[in-house]
C-alpha cells in the first residue's frame, strides 16, 4: 500500500475511534509511522484527508453497484435494469447490497465516524442525513416515480414508497453494527420485507 493510500486508511480508522474532530494530523502521521511534515506531502490538511475518504468511498460504491448490474446512483438507468429482474433476483441483489455496507471496512467505518460526529459538527450532521436519507429516498423515489408512470407500482406518493422501503433495511443495518450475530435474522427480515412490499404496491402481484 503507497503511502497516500495508508493515510487514508488510517486516517479513517482513527476518525471512528475517537471522532473528526478529536483527531489531529500529528496522530494519523504517528498511525501511519511518518513524520508530519512527509504526510504534507500528499495531503495539505486534515479536511482534505476526510475528501479523499468520500471520494474513495463513492469510488467503491461505484465498483459495488456495478457488480451487481445496476449504476446505483442513476435512477433512470436503474429502473430499466429493475424492471427486467424477477422477485427473487431482485431479493438476492438487495441482500448483496445490504452485506457490502455491513462488512465493507470502508463503509462500516465511515458510518460509524458520521454517528459519532452528528452530536458534535453541524457539517458531519449533515453528511450523515444526506448519506443515509436525502440521497438513498431522492434515488428510491425516483425509481418508484418510474415505476408508478409505467404501470408497474400501484399509485402512491414515491417518496412515500421510498421510506417506507428503506426504513426497514437502515434500520436493520444499524441494528446488525451493534448486534452482529443478528445478520442471518435480519437477511431473513429483509427478504420478506421485499416480498410484502411488492404485494403491497406491485401491480404484478395484483
Amino acid at each position: 500500500m503507497n503511502t497516500k493510500k495508508k493515510i487514508i486508511e488510517e486516517a479513517l480508522i482513527l476518525f471512528s475511534e475517537k471522532g473528526y474532530s478529536d483527531v489531529y494530523v500529528n496522530d494519523i502521521a504517528k498511525a501511519v509511522g511518518i513524520k508530519a511534515p512527509s504526510l504534507y506531502k500528499h495531503f495539505k490538511n486534515k479536511q482534505e484527508i476526510f475528501h479523499a475518504i468520500l471520494e474513495e468511498l463513492r469510488e467503491d460504491y461505484t465498483k459495488q453497484a456495478a457488480n451487481i448490474g445496476i449504476h446505483g446512483d442513476n435512477a433512470n438507468v436503474d429502473a430499466g435494469i429493475y424492471a427486467d429482474v424477477t422477485e427473487e433476483a431482485f431479493i438476492e441483489m438487495g441482500k448483496k447490497l445490504f452485506l457490502y455496507f455491513l462488512h465493507d471496512d470502508r463503509m462500516r467505518l465511515f458510518r460509524k465516524l458520521l454517528t459519532i460526529e452528528q452530536f458534535r459538527d453541524s457539517e458531519l450532521a449533515d453528511l450523515y442525513s444526506k448519506q443515509y436519507y436525502n440521497d438513498p429516498l431522492s434515488y428510491q423515489g425516483e425509481l418508484f416515480k418510474i415505476f408508478i408512470s409505467t404501470g408497474k407500482f400501484k399509485r402512491a406518493d414515491p417518496l412515500v414508497l421510498a421510506l417506507q422501503f428503506y426504513a426497514p433495511i437502515y434500520t436493520l443495518l444499524t441494528v446488525c453494527d451493534r448486534q452482529p450475530e443478528r445478520e442471518q435474522e435480519a437477511l431473513y427480515m429483509i427478504e420478506e420485507h421485499i416480498r410484502q412490499f411488492n404485494i403491497n404496491y406491485s401491480e404484478d402481484k395484483q
